[in-house]
């Protein structure tokens, strides 16, 4: 169950958001009432060269990864917040993780990278 939950975050966030952003950052139209925040992306990105768009691509999904792990450190209780002490826990349905989900996400990480060529 820990493994399937692990596997659906890293699915959910950094997989298929990841791609929802490309495509926005590919197909969205710029007019007068676009956030100043967007246009000023969508002008980066469609300035760079194919090669760079794929590193910022790569840099946004490290991020997601990062962060997510960083997150379950917190929940598993390997990982502080500043300023708060109280100890946090996760339950999945009605069961204790047990303080393993970040290292079951950092393997998953692991594996894909090793699976995926160069």
């Amino acid at each position: 169950m820990k493994r399937k939950f692990i596997e659906s975050l890293y699915e959910t966030i950094v997989k298929d958001d990841l791609v929802s952003y490309q495509q926005l950052l590919e197909t969205a139209e710029i007019v007068p009432k676009t956030d100043e925040y967007w246009k000023s992306a969508i002008g980066l990105y469609n300035s760079l060269t194919e090669e760079k768009k794929t590193i910022l691509l790569r840099i946004i999904e490290q991020i997601q990864i990062d962060t997510i792990s960083h997150l379950l450190g917190i929940m598993d209780g390997s990982s502080t917040l500043n300023g708060y002490s109280a100890e946090p826990s996760l339950l999945l349905d009605s069961k204790k993780t047990d303080g393993e989900l970040q290292n079951l996400f950092l393997e998953l990480i692991e594996m894909r990278d090793e699976e995926s060529p160069g």
